[in-house]
């Protein structure tokens, strides 16, 4: 069994604290910020693209981390029922950072493509109570989950910038000390 050097501990916590720190800002953007700058009533889901950017650069382990937690920030965010997407953002993330870990190329494309399907499957999520319980007809549940998709599509891009740089940096710590 591998022992951890003391810089390799220091990168892991700083590693840690940098991703607590965007979760933490992204929350207070996606609750506390854009529920006021509504756009035609819709607010854009911020924390999903956070989980599967770093699933899609770190792999399954931190996108499955981040998940419990985006999920769990999410969940507190929209008020929604205990645990739909702390247990969403937590299987997408590992699912999404198994496929990066195996298949896919990590890179821009591959986290556009993840980011639409995690939005499809938030989507879905959010409005299966409303369609199967409530008998509310799919076509306006549908244009709702187009325009709040439309609306955080945007911020795919600006994202990417934090993810990446996350993922290049833990990429480096990997390499740097040969684990």
């Amino acid at each position: 069994m591998k022992r951890w050097t003391f810089a390799k501990r220091r990168s892991v916590v700083i590693s840690v604290i940098l991703h607590a720190i965007l979760l933490l800002v992204v929350y207070v953007f996606q609750g506390v910020i854009f529920p006021y700058l509504r756009l035609f009533g819709f607010v854009p889901l911020l924390l999903p693209i956070v989980s599967t950017g770093v699933a899609v650069y770190e792999g399954r382990y931190a996108g499955g981390i981040t998940g419990i937690f985006a999920g769990i920030l999410c969940d507190i965010s929209f008020n929604e029922p205990a645990g739909v997407f702390t247990v969403l953002l937590t299987m997408m993330g590992l699912l999404i950072g198994m496929v990066a870990d195996t298949v896919m190329t990590r890179g821009f494309a591959t986290y556009v493509i993840s980011c639409i399907i995690v939005f499809a499957v938030s989507a879905f999520a959010q409005m299966f109570p409303l369609l199967f319980f409530a008998n509310i007809p799919p076509r306006p549940l549908i244009m709702t989950a187009v325009w709040q998709t439309a609306y955080s599509f945007v911020f795919v891009f600006i994202l990417w910038f934090f993810v990446n740089a996350l993922g290049k940096r833990a990429s480096k710590q990997l390499t740097f000390h040969g684990t």
